[in-house]
């Protein structure tokens, strides 16, 4: 018998589809726990980069009071006086003046990170209001279309180098397919059923022309934003996310091309382009996650609150966060195309790899992280700068302006691929 059961553990082992099994599940809990968490992590950054923008404090009233503390006495004097009596400091000296300053006198400070956390149990606690007159299936079912397509694109994201084990190689991405782009178009062009459905189900004037909008608005930037990579899949000539990555990390990243085959002729004409395809891919990417200026669909000046003005509490929730959500996958689209993805750059990421896998996929981890960061801060930048446009202002900076100029841009990059070598 324990012969028997020791020759089955054996080929267990020796069979590689456990250790695929369990890496995907790693991973799959990994990318998602990281996007919800960056989901509440964009919150956060919205108003903090909203009050630093209109020069106000932003979120700062969300801290632990002192008060809660009785046995240290009252909140005004008695626990930074008990605290620097402890330490033997001085109530008068600087680190008193510098606690005060940080209104240890007063709370213990938070910095804004306990609002989406108290956010989030607002909207959980609020009463659930459903109308009478709506299309309930529908209704209920339209939030989570909204929330689930994000989630899924986000799959194909690479947020590391592959990595070599004893039972074999680990791509750092949940599905190392060699159709990304496609995937994360294809499945996130998908929420717009749940806009469309939110809008119908409402059986409402205003929500309907919110979802109106919203599948106008985000089925032209949809080809938009397809014809504005297809540049830069001439240049890396494959689909695969990974690949791209580990092209633009030994020859320069698409918007930095400063070392490997990143400083040839070539490589520096096609950089016209290939800038043209970043500043349409990103416009595009604004508009397809409903963002300022292009938040159309939702506009309060002409539509009350558009496609989701009959919900709330967590339905309501559902469209905030696959918002949020969107936001966080077009952003590493961007950063995986046009930045490096987890490229430390200039040579690093090789450098890394010959002294130790793991640190360079830890350290490549943290510098994707970090870059999905700057552009999160560059989305609500330019949510609080720039007015709202009109809505044919929307679709005629689509139709009449990136879709000629995306078609005129392939045609430059075949030529540059062409003729200069």
């Amino acid at each position: 018998m324990m012969d028997t059961l020791w020759n089955w553990c054996c080929d267990v082992l020796s069979n590689p589809t456990w250790f695929y099994l369990l890496t995907t599940v790693l991973k799959l809990v990994l990318v998602f726990a990281v996007i919800l968490a960056f989901v509440v992590v964009s919150v956060w950054i919205e108003r903090r980069v909203a009050g630093w923008i209109q020069d106000r404090p932003g979120p700062n009233r969300a801290g632990l009071p002192l008060f809660l503390l009785n046995r240290f006495g009252s909140k005004e004097k008695q626990p930074l006086k008990e605290t620097l009596h402890f330490f033997g400091c001085s109530q008068d000296g600087w680190v008193a003046r510098l606690c005060r300053w940080l209104r240890f006198d007063r709370e213990i400070p938070t910095f804004g990170l306990m609002q989406p956390a108290l956010d989030g149990g607002k909207l959980f606690l609020k009463q659930e209001i459903t109308p009478s007159y709506v299309r309930k299936f529908y209704f209920i079912l339209a939030p989570m279309l909204v929330l689930g397509p994000p989630l899924v694109a986000a799959a194909v994201i690479p947020f590391s180098s592959s990595v070599s084990t004893a039972f074999g190689d680990i791509s750092m991405c949940v599905a190392n397919l060699n159709i990304g782009p496609l995937w994360v178009f294809a499945v996130s062009g998908l929420s717009v059923y749940g806009l469309t459905l939110a809008g119908w189900s409402s059986n409402s004037k205003y929500p309907f022309l919110g979802g109106m909008r919203a599948t106008a608005q985000l089925i032209s930037y949809e080809v938009a934003m397809g014809l504005s990579i297809i540049p830069l899949l001439m240049m890396f000539g494959t689909l695969n996310l990974q690949d791209i990555v580990q092209s633009q990390a030994a020859d320069g990243w698409t918007l930095l091309p400063l070392w490997g085959q990143g400083l040839s002729l070539q490589r520096w004409l096609l950089f016209i382009p290939l800038f043209l395809s970043f500043i349409m891919f990103t416009t595009c990417i604004f508009a397809e996650a409903n963002r300022t200026p292009f938040d159309m669909a939702e506009c309060e000046t002409d539509l009350v609150g558009g496609y989701h003005t009959e919900y709330s509490s967590m339905k309501f929730a559902s469209f905030f966060m696959g918002e949020y959500a969107a936001m966080v996958i077009g952003s590493a689209m961007v950063v995986t195309l046009f930045l490096g993805g987890w490229s430390i750059g200039f040579g690093a990421d090789a450098a890394l790899a010959s002294c130790c896998e793991w640190l360079a996929v830890l350290c490549q981890f943290i510098v994707f992280l970090l870059k999905l960061l700057a552009f999160i801060f560059f989305f609500v930048w330019v949510r609080w700068t720039l007015p709202r446009f009109r809505w044919d202002q929307v679709m005629r900076l689509c139709w009449l302006v990136f879709i000629e100029l995306a078609v005129a841009n392939i045609f430059l990059t075949a030529a540059i691929l062409y003729f200069v070598k």
